[in-house]
């Protein structure tokens, strides 16, 4: 019996290269009967870290991520990603932590893969819809859309549990040395840095699959 490649996968919910990539990694869960484990990794946690990061306001961070967007939006395979309804947003842009609790908090009802269903809808929420995914409201649409209880998700997104797992992923990204995202850690040894192509990413995880058993 062929032994399962646990795929750790470090994200963040407002990370483009994130959006291409988990589509690739799901078929490639299914057709290579991968073990996936998801985890948080936020790329601006507060407004202060994001307004550090791009200079001078969130209002220059927007203009500057939406760049990044437009990069996205040429690699990604389904072609998803809607840069100019986002730029008609007058919401400021949002920061990593209330998706990334959100997630955390889907898991608590259903497990690994209800986070990754979680994480896919509140991307797409963010960059295809251009919801504001900073906002309670919207985020507990999309629980129940998932079919999780809206109030239950609600108390486990304020949690003390939730936010202790973010900060965990965190940490242990440290020891990984992590420092960028998308990034999928196989079996604790080998690192995937950035959204591989679809053949590539096939090729290397076939690899490694043969190295493993």
């Amino acid at each position: 019996m062929q032994k399962k490649l646990r795929v750790d996968f470090f994200h963040d919910v407002i990370c483009g290269w994130c959006y291409v990539l988990s589509p690739r990694l799901r078929q490639l869960a299914s057709e290579l009967d991968l073990d996936v484990h998801h985890h948080a990794f936020a790329l601006s946690a507060s407004k202060e870290e994001m307004v550090a990061k791009f200079g001078g306001s969130m209002t220059q961070a927007k203009k500057i991520i939406l760049g990044h967007w437009e990069q996205c939006a040429l690699a990604d395979d389904q072609k998803r990603v809607n840069v100019e309804g986002m730029r008609k947003q007058s919401f400021e842009y949002p920061t990593s932590l209330p998706g990334l609790l959100a997630c955390k908090a889907a898991k608590i009802q259903g497990g690994e893969q209800k986070y990754w269903d979680y994480f896919d809808a509140v991307q797409h929420a963010h960059m295809s819809e251009n919801r504001n995914i900073a906002d309670m409201d919207v985020l507990a649409d999309i629980a129940a859309d998932l079919g999780l209880d809206k109030n239950t998700f609600q108390q486990d997104y304020k949690s003390q549990e939730v936010l202790e797992e973010v900060n965990q992923d965190r940490q242990l990204a440290q020891q990984l040395s992590i420092q960028s995202v998308p990034s999928l850690v196989i079996n604790e040894q080998w690192l995937i840095s950035g959204a591989q192509p679809l053949d590539e990413l096939r090729q290397q995880l076939k690899q490694m699959q043969e190295s493993y058993n």
